[in-house]
């Protein structure tokens, strides 16, 4: 019996089997446990991967807000040192470039690095701004609006609100980099004509003689004035600018009228020196020798006016205006705009101005 029981014993707890079947149990538990943390933990970090399908949604939007940040940022650079920086201080034609004429290009900028961060916010920031287009610009034409502005926007709304870009640094790389670069490039050459224009600071009447044209160019003032007038309301005041120019009579004077469109090409300088323009009227189309540019002493460096109104009528309802840069185009009289003004002419005789900024006999 004795000898029963220690063997009982002996073998239940040297039994190797046993002990192999525990440790076997064990092991497989822990196994187990570490295959399905693993798996779980390989599921989030997959799943916190943009697919890709949302890859591709995501690069279209940042694709298409680059390449409307770039448009904007080419018509921006060029509109602002062609119609703008006139101002005296940099400083505020530096503001007015940002403000003004590179605003879109910004809008888009910020509305794009928005959605890279923030999908929804930005997707949402997209189909506002197309709305806001659709009703502000409710009266253009339907064919430019909708296909070149609210359809676009709207399009890019949706690609960020489903889309995902990664590296996400790439993408800002993309929508933030390309459109600076594009201001410098596109500013560089007009920033540099700019910077050289010739401004004598002479605001008097002058007697431009050259090329063919004899005339005298009336002084500031209502005969040169620095804001923008309709066609019909220049022709009144030439009609009764005084013999001085420097104000205007109740009567017809008779004296002063809007030069030709012919006149006004033969009389464009850069500077300093007639560019040898000449106006084609059978082909409505004016040529240069040198392009024309906006210096003295025909134009006011520091006014808003970069087109001046001829006395050529196109037809009962349009006339000619010409660019400080010689280009020619028909606009309706009725036309009112602030860069749109005049300046009247007479012809040269013995109410002499300087000629070509020298004294006339």
């Amino acid at each position: 019996m004795r000898v029963k029981t220690e063997a009982s014993f002996v073998g239940t707890v040297g039994d190797p089997t046993q002990k192999e079947k525990q440790i076997g149990q064990v092991a497989t538990r822990y196994t187990a446990n570490a295959t399905m943390d693993f798996i779980q933990t390989d599921r989030r970090a997959i799943g916190s991967m943009p697919r890709r399908h949302e890859c591709f949604l995501g690069w279209t939007a940042v694709g298409l807000s680059t390449v409307a940040a770039c448009y904007w940022a080419v018509w921006g650079t060029l509109e602002n040192f062609h119609e703008g920086w006139w101002y005296p201080s940099l400083w505020v034609n530096l503001g007015l470039m940002l403000a003004q004429y590179l605003l879109p290009m910004l809008l888009f900028v910020g509305a794009g690095l928005t959605a890279i961060y923030w999908p929804r916010i930005g997707g949402g920031i997209h189909v506002a701004a197309a709305l806001v287009a659709a009703w502000f610009f409710r009266g253009a034409t339907p064919i430019v609006l909708y296909p070149f502005m609210v359809g676009p926007l709207t399009l890019m709304g949706i690609l960020y609100w489903f889309g995902r870009t990664q590296p996400r640094r790439w993408a800002v790389a993309a929508v933030a980099g390309f459109p600076l670069v594009t201001v410098l490039v596109c500013g560089v050459g007009p920033a540099y004509r700019v910077a050289g224009r010739l401004d004598d600071g002479g605001r008097a009447a002058r007697r431009l003689e050259g090329n063919g044209v004899d005339l005298i160019w009336a002084p500031e003032g209502p005969g040169w004035p620095r804001d923008g007038v309709a066609w019909e309301e220049a022709m009144r005041r030439c009609r009764h600018l005084t013999e001085d120019g420097s104000s205007l009579a109740e009567s017809r004077q008779h004296v002063w009228r809007l030069p030709t469109v012919d006149e006004a090409v033969r009389s464009l300088q850069r500077h300093g020196e007639n560019c040898g323009g000449s106006w084609d009227a059978a082909r409505s189309k004016p040529a240069y020798q040198r392009m024309p540019d906006k210096e003295s002493p025909l134009w006011d460096v520091h006014s808003q006016v970069i087109y001046w109104w001829t006395e050529t009528e196109v037809n009962e309802r349009e006339a000619y205006i010409i660019v400080y840069n010689g280009q020619v185009y028909r606009r309706p009289k009725h036309a009112h705009w602030g860069y749109l003004g005049f300046r009247a002419v007479k012809e040269s005789g013995r109410h002499l101005a300087p000629v070509n900024g020298q004294e006339g006999e």
